[in-house]
């Protein structure tokens, strides 16, 4: 059992960090590097990363997901937990605020300060598809590939055909690519418990995204319907947290749960809190159901979006020392994360461009908001508030 010391510094370091980790999925990893590996020394660098290439093979929220790991290395599970809330707290609690504060508005859709956080999310968007699409889509065959993915999801929206590319994709990097780049043995560790343990949890994470849908059908109750959609999108997300924005849009806009302009604002506020981008679960949770106990439905889209990187990481982590080793796994990877490039080019076009861009002003503040960001280097919470700004005062 771990003692109540590590339980207490995982708890004290990771809200820390919580408070003061701008900048998203990259920055977060460096955050976590200078403080558990440099200044504490929980861990040494080719753990670190270890943990960080486990991460990023696994569907979920990267940075997330390592707080996680690196808190079940220190306290085990329960220290795994503490330091997944601690990190996701600050932010969780801003964006459930901001959510109250928004549904006390009313009709939002034409307000100034909404248009510049359409265009900073525009911009935030933009950045991402480009940075990501140089890391997972180095080349042409898979730039080709995400542009294929693209063209699909524009041409056939929703959610089922978001993971039906994702789907392709993978089968098509493992037809491709399977031979390509395998990594190198890892060390030879015999099964144990830890290994059944980690077993059933992949069992668990594999039996909900399969049941939830049965179930929220079956039982016609919104929360159960709310814990499946969120619990599908965190299952999904390849890449990168800002995949998540169609995955979550086409899960809550569609059925009229949250209006496409309650939605953005909420994408262009998350950019300005420090933790993971995935906290923006919980405000669209809180509108969901307004009223004086809107949060706990936030808590409840929090703990669903979450619940899957969990599971995974927890149930992978032992047997990632044969998994790595695997050519074809590297070579799924491969075709699924061109295709998340796809499917986030898409949603930049579709419906923040369209949506956000009318006229050559708006053009003008979008491309300055991506310099700033881009190669200025501005923290997005000041891009954020600017673009607010000049949306309230001069673009409207």
């Amino acid at each position: 059992m771990p003692g109540l010391k590590n339980l207490t510094e995982v708890a004290a370091a990771f809200f820390k960090l919580g408070l003061v980790s701008f900048g998203g999925p990259v920055a977060h990893l460096g955050y976590f590097r200078k403080e558990f590996v440099e200044r504490r020394r929980w861990i040494d660098d080719a753990a670190f990363a270890d943990l960080v290439a486990l991460c990023q093979f696994l569907p979920g929220p990267a940075s997330s997901q390592v707080a996680f790991a690196l808190g079940m290395r220190r306290a085990g599970l329960a220290g795994a937990l503490l330091a997944s809330i601690c990190f996701m707290l600050p932010s969780a609690a801003a964006m459930i605020l901001f959510a109250y504060r928004v549904s006390s508005m009313g009709d939002i859709r034409d307000s100034g300060w909404l248009h510049g956080l359409r265009l900073a999310a525009a911009a935030v968007v933009a950045l991402a598809v480009w940075g990501m699409g140089a890391r997972l889509c180095p080349d042409w065959p898979r730039r080709a590939l995400g542009l294929s993915a693209a063209a699909t999801v524009l041409a056939v929206p929703g959610t089922l055909s978001q993971v039906g590319v994702i789907a392709a994709c993978a089968a098509v990097g493992f037809l491709c690519w399977r031979r390509d780049g395998a990594p190198g043995p890892g060390p030879s560790k015999p099964l144990g418990r830890a290994h059944a343990w980690a077993a059933a949890s992949l069992l668990l994470f594999a039996l909900l995204l399969a049941l939830l849908p049965v179930a929220a059908r079956m039982s016609g109750d919104r929360a159960v319907a709310v814990f499946d959609g969120f619990y599908r999108a965190g299952s999904l997300v390849f890449g990168g947290g800002h995949v998540v924005l169609p995955l979550l849009r086409s899960e809550v806009v569609p059925p009229g749960w949250v209006s496409d302009a309650s939605f953005i604002a909420g994408y262009g506020a998350v950019q300005a809190v420090p933790g993971p981008l995935f906290t923006f679960a919980a405000y669209l949770g809180t509108l969901i159901d307004p009223g004086p106990r809107a949060w706990a439905g936030g808590l409840l889209a929090l703990l669903a979006i979450f619940l899957p990187g969990w599971l995974l990481v927890g149930g992978a982590y032992p047997f990632w020392h044969l998994l790595r080793a695997k050519g074809s796994a590297q070579g799924i990877l491969r075709g699924a994360n061109a295709a998340v490039v796809g499917i986030l080019l898409a949603a930049l076009y579709r419906p923040l461009c369209t949506e956000s861009i009318g006229n050559l002003r708006d053009g003008v503040a979008c491309v300055l908001a991506l310099a700033l960001l881009g190669p200025l280097r501005a923290p997005p919470w000041a891009v954020v508030a600017l673009m607010a700004a000049a949306g309230q005062w001069i673009l409207r």
